[in-house]
């Protein structure tokens, strides 16, 4: 398993959120708005499925650009339901 370290204290998987959100504001946005926002990892270059329910850690924006936030993210049934 990875562990994220990085501004946020919550232990996951380190995904993408299916849509390149510039800010962590937008994503949380977009959520409240009841958009259905998956999580995946690139290329799956870690060898680990997203989760379909529980908690994940997300960075963006996507590579190449540099990583400007983190979230922690709660899941059902494959979608973000919650944005920490």
């Amino acid at each position: 398993m990875l562990y994220c370290n990085h501004k946020i204290k919550e232990r996951g998987h380190i995904m993408y959120a299916d849509i390149n959100f510039k800010t962590k504001k937008a994503l949380k946005e977009a959520v409240a708005q009841g958009k259905r926002i998956r999580v995946h990892q690139p290329d799956n270059i870690f060898g680990v499925d997203p989760p379909r329910n529980g908690t994940c850690a997300i960075e963006g924006p996507w590579y190449p650009k540099p990583h400007t936030w983190y979230a922690g993210v709660t899941l059902k049934e494959g979608f973000i339901v919650k944005v920490r």
